[in-house]
C-alpha cells in the first residue's frame, strides 16, 4: 500500500547515472478485456524509444523486458490501476495496485516520478485505525478499500491478575493500582506513537477499536487536535484478524460516506438544474468529458450502462449512431460505459466520487459531473 513515508524516501533519491522507469497504467479488466494494457505498454515503449538516445535505450532495455513479463504474469492481482517505479538496474522496484483507474504514462528520468501518487494520497483521503488494549496496540492504514498494518506497540511486564492468599503479594487495592499505573504508562506510549504516526502520514481521520476501557483511556488523554480526528470507535479483541478489522472499518466509512454523499448529490443536482457548473445524465457527462471540462465525476457504485465507443478517436456515447460525428470512424458496442467514462475523467486529471446509494441520483440517471468552467 502507498504511504507518505515511502514517497518521502523516493523523493529523497538524488540523481545519479542510473535511470528510473515510471509506469502508470490502466489495467481495468472491463476496459481491457483481452489484456490490452500490455499492448498499450508496448506502444508507449515504442513512442518513448523514438525520443531518447540509443545509449539511454540500451541502459533501460532489460527493465522494459522485466516490466512486460510482470504485466503478463500479474493479471489476477490487478484491479483498475497500477503504478510501477523501478531503477534501470532493477535494484529498486516499487509497484502499487489501485481500485481507481490511473492516467497512462511512461516516463524515464534519473529520479522517480511520484506526482500521480501524490495526487492519489492528497485527493482520496486515508484513514488510520488504532486497535488497542492494556498492553498491545496495532496501527493500520485504510486507503481505497485496502488495509495495511503500519506498526505495532507492545508494552511488556504489565502485571496480571492478583492471586488471593499469596503471602508475598501486595494488598488487593495496592496491586490493582499497580496494574492501573502500568496500563496508564502503556496508553501514554500509545498516544505518543499515534501522534507520531498521524504526523508522518498526514492522516486526518482515525477509527479506534478495542476494549471499552482502553478506548476510554485513550480518548481521555488525547490532545484536542487529535481527539477531533476520531470519526468513530468499535469494540474488538486484539486477536481479531485483518479482514475483520477491514470489514468493520469499511462499514463505518460507508455509513459516514453515505451522509457526505447526500450533501454532494444535493449540490450536484441543484447546480445542474440551475445550469451552474454541473451536469447530470450520461450523455451530458460524456459531452463534457469530450470537451475536457469535467472537474469531478460522480456516479453510483453499482451503475452499469452499455454504449458505444469510436474505434478511431475513442469518442463515447450512449446513443446508437452510424458513424462518429467527429472523425467519421466506426463504433463498437461497449458494455461498461461508466468504466470508460471514469478512465477518460482520470486521463484529464479529474476527481472521481463513487456514491454507494442515492435514490435522488438514480432518478437523474445515476451519474453527473462538476465542471471546470
Amino acid at each position: 500500500m502507498l504511504t507518505y513515508s515511502e514517497l518521502k524516501e523516493m523523493a529523497a533519491i538524488k540523481p545519479d547515472e542510473k535511470f528510473f522507469i515510471n509506469l502508470y497504467l490502466n489495467v481495468n479488466p472491463l476496459t481491457n478485456p483481452k489484456g490490452d494494457y500490455v499492448i498499450h505498454f508496448k506502444n508507449m515503449v515504442k513512442e518513448l524509444s523514438e525520443k531518447i538516445s540509443k545509449d539511454t535505450e540500451k541502459k533501460i532495455k532489460n527493465a522494459f523486458v522485466k516490466i512486460e513479463s510482470y504485466l503478463k504474469a500479474s493479471k489476477r492481482e490487478f484491479k483498475k490501476g497500477v503504478a510501477l517505479i523501478c531503477s534501470s538496474d532493477l535494484e529498486i522496484w516499487k509497484n502499487y495496485y489501485f481500485s481507481l483507474p490511473v492516467k497512462n504514462e511512461l516516463i524515464v528520468d534519473n529520479t522517480p516520478y511520484i506526482k500521480p501518487l501524490l495526487f492519489l494520497l492528497n485527493n482520496y483521503p486515508r484513514c488510520a485505525v488504532l486497535l488497542v488494549d492494556k498492553e498491545l496496540a496495532k496501527f493500520f492504514i485504510v486507503h481505497l478499500g485496502e488495509l495495511q498494518e503500519y506498526t505495532e506497540l507492545f508494552t511488556p511486564d504489565i502485571p496480571g491478575k492478583h492471586k488471593k492468599g499469596d503471602w508475598f503479594s501486595l494488598s488487593q487495592k495496592r496491586f490493582e493500582r499497580h496494574i492501573d499505573h502500568h496500563v496508564d504508562l502503556h496508553i501514554k506510549e500509545v498516544v505518543k506513537a499515534l501522534v507520531d504516526f498521524l504526523n508522518k502520514e498526514s492522516i486526518n481521520s482515525i477509527i479506534v477499536g478495542g476494549s471499552e476501557d482502553a478506548i476510554k483511556k485513550i480518548k481521555n488523554i488525547l490532545p484536542q487536535t487529535i481527539l477531533k480526528k476520531i470519526i468513530s470507535t468499535f469494540h474488538a479483541e486484539m486477536f481479531v484478524n485483518e479482514k475483520e478489522v477491514l470489514d468493520k472499518t469499511l462499514k463505518i466509512l460507508e455509513e459516514l460516506g453515505n451522509e457526505k454523499g447526500k450533501g454532494l448529490v444535493e449540490e450536484l443536482i441543484t447546480r445542474a438544474m440551475k445550469n451552474s457548473m454541473a451536469v447530470i445524465g450520461i450523455e451530458d457527462v460524456l459531452n463534457k468529458l469530450r470537451e475536457g471540462n469535467v472537474k469531478e465525476l460522480v456516479f453510483l457504485k453499482d451503475l452499469t450502462t452499455a454504449g458505444f465507443k469510436c474505434t478511431n478517436c475513442n469518442f463515447l456515447t450512449a446513443q446508437e449512431i452510424k458513424s462518429c460525428p467527429y472523425c467519421t470512424g466506426k463504433f463498437e458496442e461497449v458494455h461498461y460505459l461508466i468504466d470508460y467514462a471514469a478512465q477518460k475523467a482520470v486521463e484529464q486529471d479529474a476527481l472521481i466520487e463513487v456514491i454507494t446509494k442515492s435514490d435522488e441520483l438514480l432518478k437523474t440517471g445515476g451519474i453527473g459531473a462538476f465542471l471546470r468552467f
